[in-house]
């Protein structure tokens, strides 16, 4: 098996049970004509965040790492016409371009995109008293995991629901003497998550379109 069978597998998923729309495709289109990495989530695992957000009731979201805005589509997707989406991204021009992309989709009133370091933003958000999150989907620098998780809990309360993607790195998390500054950073955070009693989680190897990876899906207890 390999990333051509994982490929076609996912195409038939896609095509059956998460098919694009304009809005998705543009998103992509406008990602890749600006020269964004294409590291965006596939339209199944976009899908599933959806639902995700759908299930848990989510009426605010957080995203950590919003790239050309395709993810912050589909979760913004799962919010009543009253919810918030505050996602946080490093780079203005990732950024504009997101930006573009969630108005075109008809998201743009639920999405409030905000620039810088993820960790300062966070900490803004903390000392704003920013209300708790129902929702948090974490996508950015793997180094930066762990700190995220941490602030992360600041913004959440019980029932809340956090998504950490790339979470296995094509299995590299297994070895212990990798010198790969992401590898580390997701050891790290794994890691953190064995001893961190506030929540309750897992993680899933993943194989697709993407490639080899997985997810952590993670509940908030107290």
């Amino acid at each position: 098996m390999d990333k051509e069978l994982w490929t076609k597998v996912d195409e038939y998923l896609v095509s059956n049970l998460a098919p694009s729309d304009a809005s998705l495709e543009g998103a992509l289109a406008d990602s890749a004509a600006a020269g964004l990495p294409q590291i965006n989530v596939a339209p199944n695992q976009g899908k599933m965040l959806e639902l995700l957000a759908r299930i848990r009731g989510s009426r605010r979201i957080l995203e950590i790492g919003t790239l050309g805005g395709y993810s912050t589509i589909w979760l913004a997707r799962s919010l009543p016409d009253d919810g918030l989406l505050i996602t946080l991204e490093l780079e203005p021009r990732h950024a504009e371009v997101a930006r573009i992309n969630v108005d075109r989709a008809g998201v743009g009133p639920l999405v409030e995109i905000r620039t810088g370091p993820a960790a300062e933003t966070l900490r803004t958000l903390i000392d704003e008293g920013c209300a708790a999150f129902d929702f948090i989907f974490i996508d950015a620098d793997k180094e930066g995991y762990t700190e995220y998780l941490n602030l992360s809990l600041q913004l959440s309360r019980p029932g809340t629901v956090i998504v950490a993607d790339n979470v296995v790195r094509e299995g590299a998390i297994s070895d212990p003497d990798s010198a790969d500054e992401r590898v580390l950073g997701i050891q790290r955070f794994l890691q953190t998550l064995k001893d961190e009693t506030r929540v309750s989680g897992t993680a899933v190897q993943t194989v697709g379109s993407k490639g080899y990876d997985g997810f952590a899906l993670l509940l908030v207890s107290e």
